[in-house]
């Protein structure tokens, strides 16, 4: 059983950083892939970025890619997701999951632990 804590999200003008934090407590965590997701008003949740147990596959949906970037730090049983020149689209609930799989993921059906998610507000 994995425990999942996000931190980081708050507001930020469009075109700042933030960098989410997401805290795992329990047995496992550094084998197991990591993935954040997002869930908008009114929209359904999607898929952001993934990463594998040892932190060198990662994946990116097309939105985020070249501007967010997904990293683990094992030792810390912590993954992050860094955030650059943010949108006022990326405004969102963020979350981050774990798969019980060694290899990254990017379907939400295939994580099954889920921290409670961290709000992010990016003003035009």
């Amino acid at each position: 059983q994995v425990q999942l804590v996000e931190s980081g999200g708050g507001l930020v003008q469009a075109g700042g950083s933030l960098r989410l934090s997401c805290a795992a407590s329990g047995r496992g965590f550094s084998s197991y892939a990591m993935g954040w997701f997002r869930q908008a008003p009114g929209k359904e949740r999607e898929f952001v970025a993934a990463i594998n147990w040892s932190g060198i596959s990662t994946y990116y949906a097309d939105s985020v890619k070249g501007r967010f970037t997904i990293s683990r730090d094992n030792a810390k049983n912590t993954v992050y997701l860094q955030m650059n020149s943010l949108k006022p689209e990326d405004t969102a609930v963020y979350y981050c999951a774990a798969p019980e799989s060694r290899g990254l993921r990017t379907r939400e059906l295939d994580y099954n632990y889920w921290g409670q998610g961290t709000q992010v507000t990016v003003s035009s």
